[in-house]
């Protein structure tokens, strides 16, 4: 990159915090939506060291993947009906209330019901990456700032997937067993409390329109995206699991940190260029594209013969994955009414979510039974679903895709 171009890039995201308090709830942001990669992962780290149960382990993380599926999107809604000071506080409490009760009740060896009857309830935690575009959304809207400014929250994201769950490992082998999700907890409640405390920041309330009352699954276009989503989640938990499994396979588990920091920097890096960047193609086109460049350059994962040439498939995979996140978000925003921002964003990070659990649980099942290559197979097999869906957006496009956005 030359001195010109890294200048532009660097100018392109000073830009974006030039919005008094943006660098505050950015910040806030960053510190409440950690545990969203920290408790699930802490749970089974926890589960497996005070009980040795794997699979009570396995199930109460899944449960927990699902209950935020199903629980968070509702918190969204009444997000968007009554505003973030009013609804965030409470999810917090609720969530980290009942993640605390499942960490005294693991601790005091309560029956197996009760740690399922806590989890649940663990689910109501906020989409904080919602929380956030939609505050850039409230700034930029109009403008091409908000381009950028999604890139750098995609970024964002991805550093908590990475950073979360090595923190809460780390605290729940090297200090005690609940610390992980614990940890989790303070970091949700305190992001939380410094958010909500940006009020200039807060998003207003839109008034709901009438026949607007439905979920914005309503939409098909809704639908396409949140199942692109899905399966970018399900590479992410294929990409993990694969290769722990890999570096095991070649004598060398400790690569595996690497490669997989190698594959979030070269995600991240994209995302940041392509960010900075202004296409004047209309998104659902840029969609077409970054996930068709996803099905091809995931190829490379199966030709992989040593832990070099894996860390150089996942360069290729990993530079196609936060630019079509970016412009998977940014049509979020054109083809969900104001008054239904934050649910339409948060139903992408769910989307997400359930895509990395659900492609962890299967690229281990495969790797048992068939070996790594398989794994890489469903990986594949995912970005290719993606491409397909997302040519679904052509076949009859609705109003609501065809219309101005800020951020074509």
């Amino acid at each position: 990159m030359t001195e010109s171009a890294d200048k532009g890039l660097l100018s392109a995201y000073r830009d974006i915090f030039s919005a008094p308090g943006s660098v505050a709830f950015s910040a806030a942001g960053f510190v409440a939506r950690l545990p969203m990669a920290m408790i699930g992962i802490g749970i089974v780290t926890m589960i497996s060291q005070l009980r040795g149960d794997y699979g009570l382990a396995g199930a109460l993380a899944a449960v927990f993947a699902l209950a935020s599926a199903i629980i968070a999107p509702a918190v969204s809604r009444a997000v968007d009906r009554f505003g973030q000071r009013a609804v965030l506080p409470i999810a917090a409490v609720v969530s980290a209330t009942a993640i605390s009760a499942l960490l005294l009740a693991v601790r005091f060896e309560a029956p197996t019901w009760l740690l399922f009857a806590c989890v649940i309830p663990a689910g109501a935690t906020p989409t904080i990456g919602a929380m956030i575009r939609a505050r850039w959304v409230a700034i930029y809207v109009g403008r091409p700032q908000l381009r950028t400014a999604f890139a750098f929250e995609s970024v964002v994201d991805e550093l908590c997937f990475v950073a979360g769950p090595v923190i809460s490992v780390g605290l729940s082998i090297g200090v005690f067993p609940e610390a992980g999700p614990l940890a989790g907890v303070v970091l949700l409640v305190t992001g939380t409390l410094l958010l909500i405390s940006r009020r200039d920041t807060e998003p207003a309330i839109h008034a709901r329109r009438p026949g607007r009352g439905r979920s914005v699954l309503g939409n098909p276009a809704m639908w396409i995206v949140v199942t692109v989503m899905v399966m970018l989640g399900t590479i992410f938990g294929v990409v993990d699991v694969g290769a722990i499994a890999f570096t095991a396979d070649q004598g060398s588990p400790g690569s595996a940190s690497l490669v997989l920091a190698i594959f979030a920097a070269a995600s991240g890096s994209a995302g940041l260029i392509f960010g900075s960047r202004h296409p004047v193609m209309a998104l659902r086109g840029q969609l077409m594209i970054a996930s068709s460049a996803v099905a091809l350059l995931s190829v490379p994962m199966l030709l992989a013969g040593n832990i070099l040439g894996l860390a150089g498939a996942y360069v290729l995979a990993g530079a196609t994955i936060a630019p079509t996140l970016i412009v998977a978000t940014a049509l979020v925003e054109q083809i969900v009414p104001p008054e239904k921002l934050t649910e339409g964003m948060t139903l992408t990070v769910t989307g997400l979510g359930v895509g990395v659990a659900l492609g962890s649980a299967l690229a281990g099942q495969l790797i048992d039974r068939y070996g790594v290559s398989a794994a890489y197979q469903l990986g594949v097999g995912a970005a290719v679903a993606a491409s397909i869906v997302t040519a679904c957006l052509f076949v009859k496009p609705s109003a609501s895709t065809a219309r101005p956005s800020s951020t074509d």
